[in-house]
């Protein structure tokens, strides 16, 4: 049903790319994250950021970024609400643009967003259960994203408990587990999740910070063999 990207490729290879998200979007964020070595780029739309209070916009607000984001050539992501999500016709004009994969936690899902061309990626929450781990990775093609992270925790060291808890969920299932930064990942992290199973981290504001220096620097240590 989906077209086999190179992501997808990747993340089903044990290649561990390591994707971005935009803590705002802004271009040169996007350019430092690429300079330091992302392998592709989330952004947001219809979403209250919780991690860097930032608000994002509906498609026609944050279309003219989307055009310019898209003539960098990284594959590309989009959270696509919560509440309110992109419409069929948005969600074509998404692909359009070449993203191909969409987000939301599940909870969010709407039956049309899973007919469109985006790959779903749908995300956890820190009270889901075993039972919702199942039936996110029963969707055809899906991604599951492993935000599960109360709010009280973000930003704090990852714990052996915290790895525990990524890897049985990496085990439960068999499509690619990708982990959002909630905590403050280090370099050491990211290679015990990639020996836990998980197929690429999210890095957000938590690790790159805000400023195309920070960014690159981040993204640099975290793609590093």
């Amino acid at each position: 049903m989906y077209h086999p990207t190179k992501l997808y490729t990747a993340l089903t290879t044990g290649q561990f790319p390591v994707i971005v998200s935009l803590a705002r979007h802004n271009l040169d964020l996007a350019r430092a994250a690429l300079d330091g070595g992302a392998f592709a780029l989330k952004t947001h739309l219809n979403a209250y950021h919780r991690a860097t209070g930032t608000t994002f916009g509906t498609f026609a607000e944050e279309r003219p970024f989307f055009e310019e984001l898209a003539k960098l050539g990284c594959p590309l992501l989009v959270m696509a609400g919560q509440e309110t999500v992109p419409t069929a016709a948005e969600m074509d004009a998404l692909a359009d643009l070449g993203f191909e994969g969409f987000n939301v936690y599940i909870d969010h899902m709407q039956p049309h967003l899973l007919q469109s061309r985006l790959r779903p990626m749908p995300a956890l929450s820190s009270t889901s259960t075993p039972e919702d781990v199942a039936k996110i990775a029963a969707l055809p093609g899906c991604i599951i994203e492993a935000s599960i992270m109360p709010f009280e925790r973000y930003r704090t060291p990852m714990a052996p408990a915290d790895l525990s808890r990524y890897r049985a969920i990496a085990a439960a299932v068999d499509v690619p587990v990708i982990v959002p930064s909630q905590l403050s990942f280090t370099p050491d992290d990211l290679r015990q999740l990639r020996q836990a199973g998980i197929a690429a981290p999210l890095l957000g504001a938590i690790v790159t910070g805000d400023t195309p220096a920070s960014m690159r620097a981040a993204v640099s240590a975290a793609a590093a063999p």
